[in-house]
């Protein structure tokens, strides 16, 4: 019996405010690079895959300032070769700390909300799995959906970062329910996907930005509307 879902925030239930596009276009035109709404899609999908494969071998938060730095100079080479156009470590390093001078902010999609609305009208416990370093009931205030979630956990909360079963397991206990009532949305392979069924989750990728159009290790939507049909259809 299904008894609780679990979410990813980043790419999941919430996004960059402006948008992602907005804010490359802006840090790397001031280095004369033009890039294009398809290429930072592309180049986002391979340096999220980057970043789930790291944080498997090494939680980023945990490395040391150096480490970090040269981890964010590659990610960021990354997003920028999606558009066809190879920089350097040191360039994209310097783009990156650009990046982190513009103002921006993590909002909800559009469809976040009232789909944990339907969830939580259906008896479901509704949780939040983050990788992001700061206390999961802080992060859920700091969006605007504090309301919404039964059980917030964050890597800053347990000292592990998704794909580590610390995390999923973190959030089962606090829920209270065994790893076969529950479900994991999430829009990385990698950590979402595999990190739940490391522990006996069943996972669902939401693949937003049609990157994994034949994804096919677990059921896929496009969209977080999709998933109550999707629970009612194959996992309920």
């Amino acid at each position: 019996m299904l008894k609780a879902i679990f979410f990813d925030l980043y790419g999941t239930i919430a996004g960059f405010e402006p948008g992602r596009f907005e804010v490359q276009s802006m840090a790397c035109a001031e280095f004369g690079i033009t890039l294009t709404p398809e290429g930072v899609l592309r180049g986002y999908a391979d340096a999220d895959a980057y970043m789930g494969r790291e944080n498997a071998a090494h939680h980023i938060g945990r490395r040391t300032p150096a480490e970090r730095n040269a981890f964010f100079a590659e990610y960021q080479r990354r997003i920028i070769l999606g558009s066809g156009v190879d920089v350097s470590l040191e360039t994209a390093g310097k783009i990156w700390v650009r990046i982190q001078q513009i103002p921006y902010d993590l909002a909800p999609y559009p469809d976040s909300a009232p789909t944990l609305r339907i969830l939580r009208n259906r008896g479901l416990l509704t949780g939040l799995i983050s990788n992001m370093d700061i206390g999961g009931d802080q992060l859920v205030t700091k969006i605007g959906l504090a309301g919404l979630f039964d059980v917030a956990v964050t890597s800053g909360d347990v000292g592990a970062a998704k794909p580590d079963p610390a995390i999923f397991r973190a959030a089962l206990s606090r829920a209270g329910v065994h790893a076969h009532e529950a479900v994991h949305v999430g829009d990385q392979p990698s950590s979402d996907v595999q990190g739940a069924l490391a522990v006996g989750i069943r996972p669902v990728l939401l693949d937003r930005d049609l990157n994994l159009p034949r994804y096919r290790e677990c059921p896929r939507i496009e969209s977080l509307a999709e998933l109550p049909a999707l629970l009612d259809r194959e996992l309920g």
